[in-house]
Order: C-alpha cells, then sequence, then structure tokens
C-alpha cells in the first residue's frame, strides 16, 4: 500500500490535469472574425431583403425611481429601405418632457437611418472582443464588446448578443459615443431586435439619462404591431432608435 500510494496520487494528479485541459478547450473563445464575418454576411443579406412597414410604438416615462409614469407616449413609426424613417406623434398623457425625449430619440432614429452604412455594426465602424458566451435562452449567444472607431452620435459604445446559430445581432446595448444633446446627459440605450415576417428589425427600446430640468429619467418603449403587415410583433426585443 505504501507503495501504492504515490502512484494513485500521480494518476490522480493527470487525470485531475486532463480535465482542466478538456474544460480550457470547451470554454476556448471562438473565432471572433468568423463570427464577425457571419455577422456582416447576415447583416447584408437582411438590408437586401428589407421592405416597407410601418408600426405603432408606446413609450412609458418614469422619473427617478417612481413607479407611476410620469408620461406616456404613442407613436407611428413608418420605414422604408434604404434609408427613411418617418414619424407621427398620436397620443400624449401626462407630462410634455416625455414627449420631447421620445422626439428627440425618433429624430436620432431618423438620422441613424440616413447614415446608412456609416452607423451600422460593422467593422468598418467598431473595434470588437469577444466577452464570453451565454447559454441563457434557447439559442446561445456571443456577447461580443463594441468600441466605436469614431466619436459620432449615432455610435455606440457597449455590448452586442449574436444568436450563434443565426449570427443576428439580437441586442444592443450601451451609451452614445458622442454627447447627443447638451441637455440630455449620460443616456444609456437598449435595443433588442427579432424577426417580422422575413426582416430582422428593431422591436424594443429601453433608455436610461438625465435630463436638464428633469433629473433622471428610464423610458420603455416597444412596437406593439405593424401596421402594414398586421403582424405581431415580438416583445422580447428592444430597439436603440438612434437618429
Amino acid at each position: 500500500m505504501n507503495f501504492l500510494s504515490p502512484v494513485l496520487v500521480f494518476m490522480a494528479t493527470v487525470l485531475s490535469s486532463s480535465q482542466v485541459s478538456l474544460l480550457t478547450a470547451e470554454i476556448k473563445s471562438p473565432d471572433l472574425n468568423l463570427i464577425l464575418q457571419q455577422m456582416e454576411d447576415v447583416e447584408h443579406k437582411d438590408f437586401a431583403q428589407s421592405k416597407s412597414y410601418d408600426v405603432t410604438r408606446e413609450y412609458t416615462l418614469f422619473r427617478g425611481s417612481e413607479t407611476q409614469p410620469a408620461s406616456e407616449i404613442t407613436a407611428q413609426v413608418d420605414f422604408v429601405p434604404p434609408d427613411t424613417v418617418g414619424y407621427k406623434i398620436t397620443q400624449t398623457r401626462g407630462s410634455s418632457r416625455g414627449e420631447q425625449i421620445v422626439r428627440y430619440l425618433l429624430d436620432l432614429e431618423t438620422g441613424s437611418a440616413k447614415k446608412a452604412r456609416g452607423s451600422d455594426i460593422s467593422r468598418a465602424n467598431y473595434d470588437f472582443v469577444f466577452l464570453r458566451q451565454e447559454d441563457i435562452g434557447v439559442v446561445p449567444e456571443y456577447v461580443l464588446g463594441i468600441v466605436p472607431k469614431r466619436k459620432n452620435k449615432y455610435l455606440l459604445r457597449g455590448q452586442i448578443w449574436v444568436e450563434a446559430s443565426t449570427f443576428h445581432i439580437r441586442r444592443i446595448e450601451g451609451i452614445p459615443a458622442k454627447s447627443p444633446s447638451l441637455w440630455v446627459r449620460g443616456i444609456y440605450i437598449t435595443l433588442q431586435l427579432g424577426q417580422l415576417d422575413s426582416m430582422w428589425v428593431p422591436i424594443s427600446f429601453d433608455a436610461v439619462g438625465t435630463v436638464r430640468f428633469l433629473g433622471q429619467f428610464t423610458l420603455d418603449g416597444f412596437d406593439v404591431r405593424s401596421a402594414k403587415t398586421q403582424a405581431a410583433v415580438p416583445l422580447y426585443l428592444r430597439t436603440n432608435p438612434v437618429n
């Protein structure tokens, strides 16, 4: 037994090292360039297949930690490929400040559409870093850090979630690379995207920031229904209207 003890310890060490090596191999970062190439290919394909559509979008504004909304705004938003976004505020309840913030964000979205390729999530506009893989939902996702290559209010510094099976970007969040307004500060935007008919489009939107004379606010928005296709829009998607 005294002779076997060192042998058993050695074997246990070898097995343990093998398990660690296997675990390391399993969590090794995938090829970032391959992910980005697949992601850009999908974006180009989606862009080529895009069609005109319009949605009813509902926004709710909260001040600070309040649980009751200060404003509720409904807007009709029209998307006309390749670079046109138009909107109309159809209903406002509560503080007029909420409508001002919504108009500001919709104006950002309109401007971003006009920038077209100058504001998309691609290697032309961003540097990327692989952060981790998440398996929380049904489809595994790659989480990538995004760093704008220039200061531009239409570009975000933050993270994106890319579906590992389809290479669609499902979620985008971050802060504008350049402050978009003197009266809106520290705004953090979260958008989610999803499928509408054959298109992959922004669906819902959250923003947290500080407005001069108003203080901290939280704005939630989501697309309720497409007016042209009459197809229900998945509520789990979030959009970052930027213009």
